[in-house]
C-alpha cells in the first residue's frame, strides 16, 4: 500500500472477458523492452506486451500466472490494467498439449508460411507454454 493507504489493484481483460482481477502487491509483465515490475505508487505507465506469463502476487503471498498473447499494460493511480486478445490462467492450461500444438505450427510461422489465423494461434500457444512453464517453476520452488 502507498502512504495514503490506497491498494494496488490489477485487472486482466481479454477479448472474451475478464481473466483475473484483485488487489495485489505486485505485477510482473514482459513488454517489448523487457520485463517490468509494478508496485504500489508506480508512476503512470503504458507499454506494449509480448506473449508471456504475467505474474501477480497478492497480499497473502499467492502467485497467479496469466498467459497473455500480446496487448497493452496501463498503470495509473494504483490501478494496473492489462488488455490482450487472449488471456488464460496458467493453472487452466494443458502444458503438454500447448507444447505439441506450438511445435506443429513452429516451422510454418518461422518460415513465414503461416496465415494470419495461424500466427494468432502461435502467439496464443507461445503465451500458454511460457505461462505453463512459469507455473511449473513456481510449483517446484521450495517454500
Amino acid at each position: 500500500m502507498v502512504a495514503g493507504g490506497k491498494p494496488l489493484t490489477a485487472k486482466f481483460v481479454a477479448t472474451e472477458g475478464l481473466v483475473w482481477q484483485g488487489e495485489v502487491v505486485s505485477v510482473l509483465v514482459r513488454t517489448t523492452e523487457g520485463d517490468i515490475g509494478i508496485w504500489s505508487g508506480h508512476e503512470p505507465f503504458m507499454a506494449a506486451l509480448v506473449p508471456h506469463g504475467a505474474e501477480v502476487v497478492t497480499d497473502d503471498g499467492s502467485r497467479h500466472i496469466i498467459a497473455i498473447d500480446s496487448g497493452f499494460i496501463s498503470v495509473f493511480d494504483n490501478h494496473v490494467s492489462v488488455l490482450s486478445a487472449f488471456g488464460e490462467l496458467a493453472d487452466e492450461i494443458s502444458l503438454d498439449e500447448a507444447r505439441i500444438q506450438l511445435a506443429a505450427l513452429h516451422d510454418r510461422v518461422q518460415l513465414a508460411r503461416a496465415d494470419d489465423a495461424e500466427v494468432r494461434s502461435y502467439r496464443r500457444l507461445l503465451a500458454q507454454v511460457r505461462a505453463g512453464e512459469k507455473q511449473t517453476q513456481l510449483i517446484r520452488r521450495p517454500t
